[in-house]
């Protein structure tokens, strides 16, 4: 005889059973991805400061104007689009040599392609600490070692200075940002027939002919890819921001993702932060359009 269960498992459509599974992922993803967003959108609508409670009240887009007609956002903008671009500019050229490094075959080449996810697996905060430490102006390492070669006189306090501490941060970034990059190009190379290679290599094309010509057309897709990603995450960045510079020195790394954690979280100004934050939502989406529309251009196949 068959129990209730088993007999209302069978009444079920698959639709229902679709939904029915699907239940909790969708459940996850209102509680931690749209009811924060709706929070934020509203939010952004009133002027909400934790240091005036019970003034609350509902002002429209006034926080988005005063923000667009203020030196406090485009500063910050200036400064996210200088550390963005530098990232990804280093994280891409970095990445794609390495792709093709770990894309020939040598000995040892698998545990290559194992160490090069040691930097990716290490959490933003350490990344940032480990950096820290290694560029302290007292005792960091590299001080250390620049000092022993002759290259500095006295230790270096590159964290204190332009243009120094963006470059710092750049690299800093990058490092643990480069081997996801490496992978997905890598992934990219391998999908590239050997035959087309060694047609070329008959017809006599050298290896910058073979690069220019063969390998950046096809793994224009797998680039576009990376580039819009890379972008969108150089833009959110905070972490490293928050660990290392605090925003200085006098605002030369004020990105932001910091202005956002300044306005919300030290002057609790919930409105004015939540703002900011979708404003630079906006701007990393039509950024993310863009990307996608000129980078993907022509790699349909005619």
């Amino acid at each position: 005889m068959q129990t209730r269960r088993e007999t209302q498992r069978k009444e079920m459509s698959p639709g229902a059973l679709a939904v029915l599974f699907s239940a909790p992922a969708v459940l996850i993803i209102v509680s931690t991805i749209l009811a924060p967003f709706l929070m934020a959108v509203f939010l952004s609508l009133h002027n909400w400061n934790l240091k005036r409670p019970g003034r609350e009240r509902f002002i429209g887009l006034e926080n988005y104007t005063d923000w667009l007609t203020d030196s406090d956002f485009w500063e910050p903008l200036r400064t996210t689009f200088t550390f963005a671009i530098g990232a990804v500019i280093v994280i891409i050229i970095v990445s794609l040599l390495i792709a093709l490094l770990l894309n020939e075959k040598f000995p040892g080449r698998g545990v290559v392609r194992a160490l090069l996810l040691v930097p990716w697996a290490i959490p933003s905060v350490v990344n940032a600490l480990l950096w820290k430490w290694l560029l302290n102006p007292q005792y960091g390492l590299f001080n250390a070692i620049w000092y022993e070669l002759g290259i500095i006189t006295e230790y270096q306090n590159v964290l204190g200075s332009m243009p120094s501490v963006m470059i710092w941060l750049v690299i800093a970034y990058s490092w643990i940002h480069i081997p996801l990059a490496t992978l997905l190009l890598l992934s990219g190379l391998q999908t590239i027939p050997d035959d087309i290679y060694e047609s070329a290599i008959v017809d006599g094309a050298g290896i910058f002919q073979r690069f220019a010509f063969i390998t950046l057309p096809l793994l224009r897709p797998m680039l576009s890819v990376v580039i819009i990603f890379e972008m969108i995450f150089a833009f959110k960045v905070f972490d490293i921001i928050f660990v290392l510079t605090a925003g200085g020195p006098a605002d030369a790394t004020n990105v932001l993702g910091w202005a956002i954690y300044t306005e919300t979280f030290r002057k609790l100004d919930f409105g004015a932060g939540s703002s900011i934050a979708m404003l630079l939502g906006a701007i990393t989406l039509g950024m993310a359009i863009l990307f996608y529309v000129f980078l993907d251009r022509g790699t349909e196949p005619s």
